[in-house]
């Protein structure tokens, strides 16, 4: 008799049991986020980065000013919300503060949200892992990996708008997959989903691409279904067939209500975040507006324009960080020189290094499972067509064929791209490569082969080490010039 495979998920067809130490464990990384995020929020006393650029531009907004920024609005609301709110309550110290945004404020007031914000995405990560595969150990997993990237940490931690980004585009995924799941409340969800992914794009254009992977998926799945004479990812276990998985419950949506949802909805909400920014400037419309980002766009400048671009090929290996803020002091017990005269001779005992790196171990391994599963889809295909038989399988299938999927779109349109991109533009890419080696480390510590659970606890604990390691360039703690050379591992990194 055929022994199930291990990737077999936990339940597929009753209701999920209670679920105390997943609770307890996505509350311990929560409460473990909120930490890293919110301490010494307040450290730099300037603007950070393109600090210079969102905080100004949320600061004028709230004087009634719309600076044109180069994107869409949604991220300066948000952003001038925190520093409402931060102003209102007291956030920070009431002696540090600075006027470079346009306003006095304390610098916690303009990156409070960014830090609430950063927490949430690993349990919305941790949320789309459960709804994706119903394995409990899976969702904790895809958590934890999520909270301990440095790249999103250090996202999390500065008036920048990517977490804005990742937040709605992962809502809308986690609410799509609820919606599959659960045909009685799939409306409601589409809706919701809908809602999210118009307010993704309305961060920036390039969430678009957490739309252009559902989209992708549907035809997917239509194609597949429609391939009768064989069952690719079929498995002749009823328990596990094809249509209990959660993804094809697509060909059993209404096409009328994706549209509506997931073409419809998106678009209203898209244009309705405009409406407040068109009323402050009445003379340019909204289709003007459009006009200015592309040409904004266009005028941004090659690989060549900014010290820090990276091609899109070489965000798999993390080739080219970016030095967020970089400033020496005299000793640790003073801080770090932010205005004011030049530091005298002898300086540069201590360095304070903000570096938007990831988690190199993290990174790496996300960027290897992804192919891996690359490879598994291939090899499905490739049986697919040359054997031409039912071939037993799972809804793991149906989970690589989402990562993969999600992950490409939302990368490879970049190939395409001839301005300066950075990093950071691969981070809705990465949350779909971290779910990938997150799925790959639960199946090995599920599974009955003694060396792959050691190889699965092994890289748990190599990335939480590699994340302590790199931590203080992560916060911007002073260290000495040796230690930050220690972890620049290569010339790019600097």
């Amino acid at each position: 008799m055929k022994q199930p495979s291990r990737f077999l998920p936990e339940s597929l067809n009753r209701k999920p049991r209670s679920l105390p130490w997943l609770g307890l464990g996505l509350a311990a990384v929560f409460l473990g986020s909120i930490a890293l995020r919110f301490w010494g929020l307040g450290r730099f006393n300037t603007l950070v980065f393109d600090e210079i650029y969102f905080a100004k531009f949320a600061s004028n907004f709230l004087k009634g000013i719309p600076l044109f920024e180069g994107h869409p609005p949604l991220s300066t609301y948000i952003l001038a919300f925190g520093i409402w709110i931060g102003e209102r309550l007291s956030f920070g110290n009431e002696a540090i503060q600075n006027g470079l945004s346009g306003l006095q404020v304390s610098p916690v007031s303009y990156r409070w949200l960014n830090a609430l914000t950063g927490s949430l995405i690993p349990i919305v990560v941790a949320g789309i892992a459960y709804q994706l595969m119903h394995r409990r150990g899976y969702a904790l997993i895809a958590g934890l990996f999520t909270a301990v990237d440095g790249l999103l940490l250090v996202e999390s931690r500065y008036a920048l708008i990517n977490v804005y980004l990742l937040l709605f585009g992962l809502l809308g995924h986690w609410f799509f997959l609820i919606a599959l799941n659960q045909p009685q409340q799939r409306q409601a969800w589409l809706w919701l989903a809908g809602f999210c992914l118009g307010a993704a794009a309305a961060i920036k254009w390039n969430g678009l691409g957490f739309l252009l992977g559902i989209y992708l998926l549907w035809l997917l799945a239509w194609l597949i279904r429609g391939a009768s004479h064989v069952k690719f990812f079929a498995t002749t276990d009823s328990r596990y067939s094809i249509d209990r998985s959660p993804l094809i419950a697509l060909t059993h949506v209404n096409p009328v209500h994706l549209l509506v949802y997931l073409a419809v909805v998106p678009a209203l909400a898209y244009w309705v975040s405009w409406l407040p920014f068109t009323q402050l400037d009445s003379s340019t419309s909204f289709w003007q507006w459009q006009a200015k980002i592309i040409d904004y766009h266009h005028r941004v400048g090659g690989m060549d324009a900014h010290r820090y671009c990276s091609p899109w090929y070489s965000w798999l290996v993390m080739w080219r960080p970016i030095a967020y803020f970089y400033q020496t002091a005299h000793a640790s017990g003073e801080p770090a020189p932010i205005v004011g005269p030049a530091l005298q001779s002898g300086a540069g005992q201590i360095v304070y290094d903000v570096h938007a790196m990831g988690n190199p171990i993290l990174w790496w391994s996300a960027s290897a499972a992804m192919l891996a599963l690359l490879s598994l889809l291939a090899e499905r295909l490739w049986h697919w067509l040359t054997v031409r038989v039912p071939r037993s399988s799972t809804v793991e299938s149906w989970a690589a064929l989402y990562l993969v999927v999600n992950w490409l779109a939302n990368w490879l349109p970049w190939a395409k791209v001839t301005r300066c991109v950075f990093l950071y533009h691969y981070m809705a890419s990465l949350i779909f490569s971290v779910l990938g080696i997150a799925l790959l480390v639960t199946n090995w510590l599920s599974g009955s082969d003694r060396s792959r659970r050691s190889t699965g606890i092994t890289l748990i604990f190599a990335i939480l080490l590699a994340f302590v390691f790199w931590l203080p360039i992560y916060l911007g703690l002073p260290i000495a010039p040796r230690q930050l050379l220690l972890r620049q591992w290569f010339p790019s990194w600097v």
